[in-house]
């Protein structure tokens, strides 16, 4: 994390902090030099998805397993509260029953799986990454070179991709209600008319609006848990400067109760993010299957 012989400062402390386990595809260790490099891959993010991804099916399974007729327990009963509540939103805004069989469940695994996702955040901030580094010296290696991030949710790369999984779908459905024809009439005459010297410009349009959605889709998620990573390492920097300084003897205080604070408020921060997500998800699909 710093050159041998002392202390990390605050900035190398953060840039540490916010530096991936990065690989390429023969999962060698690489840097990524460039804004986009699909060479490289963030390992940390990768992992933790798909772990937090079997976990979230898991406790899901879980539910359904232990489901019974009779009166439910608090378990049950918050995912029946959870289903219902996905369940209605799908149904206002995906009109046709058949497409709902698929979108439902696909918009109640979007809310769980980011949720989970974003509660990482909620973790002490160099808990993980110390036993990481720990690891990592065992093995041989320099632990002050042991990245790891794990907050998935803030990797630009993690949200983008499920907004682009989001947009491969509306595309899809466009295609699948519409017909590839109606589909392609509507990129054209859509939303200036249909005279043939507006067919470019409807079309630029279109284009625009699938990227611009497909991109704050992704942004917003990722700006919001990016800033949220953010503000943890800085009230960690703040229990750090309290154990440097004797006469900073409210440091320690103003520690607790600002990450105490702030992690109660993450908690909404965290909640709202999941559910935002979901129903851009389900509002942009329900945008597929109307004519403009």
């Amino acid at each position: 994390m710093a050159a041998e012989g002392h202390a990390p400062t605050a900035s190398e402390y953060i840039v540490h902090h916010l530096t991936h386990w990065q690989v390429n595809w023969n999962l060698e260790s690489v840097k990524q030099t460039k804004i986009i490099d699909f060479n490289v891959l963030n390992l940390d993010s990768i992992l933790y998805a798909l772990a937090i991804g079997a976990l979230g099916c898991f406790v899901l399974w879980l539910a359904a397993r232990k489901a019974t007729s009779g009166v439910p327990g608090r378990f049950q009963a918050a995912a029946e509260m959870l289903v219902e509540m996905v369940d209605n939103q799908a149904k206002a805004n995906i009109k046709s029953a058949q497409s709902r069989k698929f979108i439902a469940p696909l918009a109640l695994t979007v809310f769980v799986w980011i949720f989970l996702l974003n509660a990482m955040d909620m973790l002490p901030v160099d808990l993980l990454p110390q036993l990481w580094a720990l690891a990592h010296g065992a093995s041989g290696h320099d632990p002050a070179h042991a990245y790891m991030r794990v907050v998935p949710t803030a990797d630009l790369s993690t949200t983008l991709g499920l907004s682009t999984s989001v947009l491969v779908l509306c595309l899809i459905y466009s295609v699948k209600v519409k017909g590839l024809g109606g589909w392609g009439h509507e990129l054209i005459t859509a939303p200036f008319g249909a005279h043939p010297v507006l067919w470019p410009i409807n079309l630029l349009m279109q284009v625009i609006e699938y990227l611009a959605k497909t991109v704050s889709h992704g942004m917003r998620l990722f700006g919001n848990m990016y800033a949220g990573e953010l503000v943890f390492m800085l009230i960690a920097l703040m229990g750090g400067a309290a154990a440097l300084s004797l006469p900073g003897v409210l440091l320690p205080i103003g520690h607790i109760i600002a990450g105490t604070i702030w992690a109660i408020f993450h908690i909404l921060v965290i909640t709202l993010q999941a559910f935002i997500f979901m129903m851009l998800t389900l509002i942009y699909l329900g945008q597929a299957h109307e004519a403009h």
